[in-house]
């Protein structure tokens, strides 16, 4: 679960190095619906492609990282999207969504519910 969370960070980071113009992940879906970027490509060492409300990241060795954004422009994902990226890591993790939920249960406040099933990485406010 945190490793998910460690991979949406690092593809951040290599966006906003590749496309200087990239405040949030979120803005490559205004890019691509704005054809200012291709809605698929390849930077760096991930290719990715725009659809519907996010985002589909895999990097140079397969692990993919899907990815959708909320109306403030937060990154959210759900069960499906977590057992996907587990699946497409180089030693396979399969579990079931009551393992994933539990994982998710135990990462609170890291990681907060923002609808039923969708969660995201919480903004912690510093004091």
């Amino acid at each position: 679960m945190l490793d998910y969370v460690h991979a949406l960070n690092a593809i951040d980071e290599a966006m906003r190095v590749a496309i200087p113009s990239l405040e949030r992940l979120a803005d490559l879906l205004g890019l691509a619906r704005s054809r200012r970027i291709s809605r698929s490509d390849h930077i760096g060492a991930y290719s990715y492609t725009v659809h519907g409300a996010g985002c589909r990241f895999v990097s140079d060795n397969g692990t993919e990282v899907d990815v959708d954004f909320a109306a403030d422009r937060s990154e959210v994902f759900d069960l499906w999207r977590l057992r996907r990226y587990g699946l497409s890591l180089p030693v396979t993790v399969d579990v079931t969504d009551e393992d994933l939920r539990s994982a998710v249960r135990s990462l609170q406040p890291l990681l907060a519910e923002v609808r039923p099933g969708w969660f995201s990485v919480a903004e912690i406010a510093s004091g």
